[in-house]
């Protein structure tokens, strides 16, 4: 994946020869047993937590659940720090094991630190970096996955018009990290590439070249010996996507190498739609429920059922969490395709690495940036946790008061009542339920909203017999108020009281009906990338790539759909560089 944008500290000077054939003899005898006993390091090295690594590679993977991706790190470009994380200490990985991770992915991107022509000599000063990293995760007990990441489109790209080179790099690659490696314990596990992506070729073609590189992965790996004998290798499906026609040429693949030691590997960033917030896939609905649920079933028949392991190197959605900028995703929503994920894949026997750009883990203070939220992934790794229709619960300020409804969704538990902080509200008093219709009174709702003020006035949460409490925030509002401006094609805000209402999406169309905007297929154009919410300063920008994208002196109907179901409509025009914007 998917980047989103302290000097390297170099590995000092490893055990000598002697030690190096003490550990040599502990490997060959962890590989004798059917497990890895860990090796003793010299004074260079972190004592390292004792691992032992089941002989099979079903049981191995089991083991190495729940995953984590130490992203837009090693593979960033060109160098660890430049995109914004901080270099990596040991402390990292000791927080990991901590919070109950059990394996960390390390993408690793190697093109600006290797030579473009024969040998492809890979970076000294880079291999002990990455390997220092390595060695810290490994000595907390932590199973860890190393690969060739981004050079996937940097150059591997290239193998339609560059066959024979791209190869050659590819192999001589893999032959040097292997044999950095190759005494590592088998918590270790290599990946061919990352997300293997081909210009301009066939399907055919992509077929045979994906074919080609983890073919040639496997056989150059296993050539270097030592530890590598038997080590779990890891092979992707095109793009790392999970369709069904990629999963079964990858299963061809590993049919044919006829080795019980493959992995096969995936990426699930939800329902697209769902995973940006763009064609009114502002819901975790039906049609993003399906294609979760889907996908893990294709994982499961096509490999988990024939004993190949799947390891779901990367999940999460493309959007959402991102500090940076408001939440394209709707905190529930997002929560509970985050609970049902966790669900699918431990029915599936499917291992899961979040993938974590900057985005859940703060790699400056190594705390959460939202505990809440990490909360429920946890908790999805066990168990199942009770949802409901929304957690929101939007009261007119303008209107009475009346009793308003939700719908449960206890997936497999059993729904105990609702609560505000240490207080149990009275059923048939304050809410009632039937079947799975929770409705709060419109008695419940008046003491609740208090003085009406705009925005969250009350905090509920419904508890179920297991997993985590659903909180539903009761919230009063108005219909929000646009006001007319002006602006540029690079500089647009329209003036928007909220008035405690909160923006989920955005329809743009022209007079004629057809679809304004860059995403032309759609008339709900994508958060964030078209239009996003500024509620502190009391405004909806819409990006210069959308205001570029319309069409000169055409009046475009812009319509803003809010989460109260509140709907509001605005009109721009643009002229050259200069943009109106009336309030119907």
């Amino acid at each position: 994946m998917k980047d989103i944008r302290h000097p390297a500290h170099h590995r000092s000077r490893g055990p000598g020869r002697l030690a190096a054939l003490l550990l040599t003899l502990l490997v060959i005898v962890g590989l004798t047993s059917g497990t890895t006993m860990a090796a003793t390091d010299g004074p260079a090295h972190p004592a390292r937590t004792q691992v032992r690594v089941p002989a099979s590679a079903k049981d191995a993977v089991a083991a190495m659940q729940p995953g984590w991706n130490l992203g837009n790190t090693l593979d960033a470009i060109p160098d660890e720090t430049s995109w914004g994380n901080p270099a990596v200490t040991k402390s990292l990985f000791d927080t990991l094991r901590a919070q109950g991770f059990r394996s960390v992915r390390i993408p690793v991107t190697w093109t600006d630190h290797q030579s473009t022509t024969a040998p492809y000599t890979i970076d000294a000063t880079y291999m002990n970096r990455v390997k220092q990293v390595v060695d810290w995760a490994l000595a907390d007990g932590l199973y860890v996955v190393i690969n060739v990441h981004h050079d996937s489109w940097q150059w591997i790209a290239d193998m339609t018009t560059n066959h024979d080179k791209v190869l050659a790099r590819f192999d001589a690659s893999w032959s040097q990290i292997a044999a950095t490696f190759r005494n590592e314990p088998r918590t270790l596990l290599f990946e061919s590439v990352n997300e293997p992506q081909f210009n301009n070729a066939t399907p055919a073609q992509k077929t045979q070249f994906l074919n080609e590189l983890n073919t040639s992965f496997h056989k150059v790996v296993r050539a270097t010996g030592g530890g590598n004998t038997n080590r779990l290798l890891v092979l992707p499906t095109q793009g790392c996507t999970p369709a069904q026609n990629l999963m079964d040429d990858l299963s061809t693949t590993i049919s044919a190498l006829h080795d019980r030691n493959l992995v096969a590997t995936v990426h699930y960033y939800s329902w697209y739609p769902f995973s940006v917030n763009v064609a009114g896939g502002t819901r975790y609905d039906a049609s993003a429920q399906k294609d979760l649920t889907d996908a893990f079933a294709r994982m499961h028949d096509t490999f988990v059922a024939k004993g190949i392991p799947v390891y779901l190197g990367e999940y999460g959605t493309l959007s959402w969490p991102d500090y940076n900028h408001p939440d394209p995703i709707e905190r529930g929503e997002g929560l509970k395709y985050l609970e049902q994920l966790g669900h699918q894949a431990r029915v599936a026997g499917v291992t899961t690495a979040l993938w974590d750009p900057f985005s859940y883990l703060n790699r400056s203070t190594l705390k959460w940036r939202d505990p809440a939220l990490f909360a429920w992934i946890k908790s999805s790794w066990t168990t199942r946790s009770g949802t409901a229709s929304s957690d929101q619960v939007f009261v007119a300020k303008s209107t009475p008061i009346t009793a308003q409804s939700l719908t449960l969704n206890p997936n497999g538990t059993t729904f105990r009542g609702l609560w505000q902080g240490s207080k149990k509200l009275v059923a048939g008093r304050d809410y009632t339920v039937s079947g799975d219709r929770l409705t709060l009174t419109a008695t419940a709702l008046t003491r609740l909203t208090g003085n009406r003020a705009y925005g969250v006035n009350a905090t509920l949460q419904a508890r179920f017999s297991r997993g985590l409490p659903w909180k539903i925030d009761v919230i009063t509002y108005d219909t929000p108020v646009l006001s007319s401006t002006t602006g540029t094609s690079s500089s647009f805000a329209l003036p928007t009281q909220y008035r405690g209402d909160v923006l989920a999406t955005m329809e743009a169309t022209y007079a004629d009906g057809s679809n304004a905007g860059p995403a032309d297929w759609t008339p709900y154009q994508q958060f964030n990338q078209s239009f996003s919410p500024d509620y502190a300063g009391g405004r909806i920008t819409l990006t210069s790539d959308f205001l570029k994208a319309l069409h000169d002196n055409a009046p475009v109907t812009l319509k803003f759909h809010f989460w109260s179901g509140t709907t509001v409509t605005y009109h721009v025009t643009k002229s050259g560089s200069s943009v109106t914007g009336t309030a119907s």
